[in-house]
């Protein structure tokens, strides 16, 4: 059972403080950017992509991921083990963000679009499948540096 101490010490933990703080932030950014971006879009959808639509600027996964590694080399340092968990951690997750995912949301998207076209000439029902959105160099750049800038934050405050 969690006694209060603990969960006082969870919350007191620069690393844990650090990526909660990135999460929350690029995922804040990111509805700011939607609503710009997309003025005649309902705050509904606005709020969805704040919490659970993948995709968009910025990377909340580059910010948590790197925020994550930036806080473990601070805390640390960058000869622990933890450090070096982290680090690899950070990269699998960004090639996901900028590989994996993305190629994948590309391939749904052509396979939406031939589906569509193939459905329309022969006059049958087409049943999208869902494309899943991955990020842009950019996004995953500016997610990355906005995790480390608030790991310095928290460490160096």
């Amino acid at each position: 059972m969690l006694k209060a101490a603990s969960l006082k010490l969870l919350f007191e933990n620069t690393i844990f403080l650090s990526t909660t703080s990135s999460l929350f932030t690029a995922q804040l950014l990111k509805m700011l950017v939607f609503l710009l971006t997309n003025r005649r879009r309902k705050l509904r959808e606005a709020i969805e992509t704040a919490i659970w639509r993948t995709g968009g600027m910025p990377s909340s996964h580059s910010a948590v991921v790197c925020s994550l590694t930036a806080s473990v080399a601070f805390v640390e340092g960058i000869a622990s083990n933890l450090f070096v968990f982290s680090f690899w951690f950070t990269l699998v997750v960004l090639r996901d963000a900028l590989g994996v995912r993305r190629a994948a949301g590309l391939q749904a998207k052509a396979l939406n679009n031939l589906g569509r076209q193939t459905a329309d000439k022969a006059g049958v029902d087409f049943h999208a499948v869902k494309e899943i959105q991955g990020h842009s160099p950019l996004e995953v750049v500016v997610g990355c540096f906005l995790g480390v800038f608030i790991a310095a934050g928290f460490a160096l405050l």
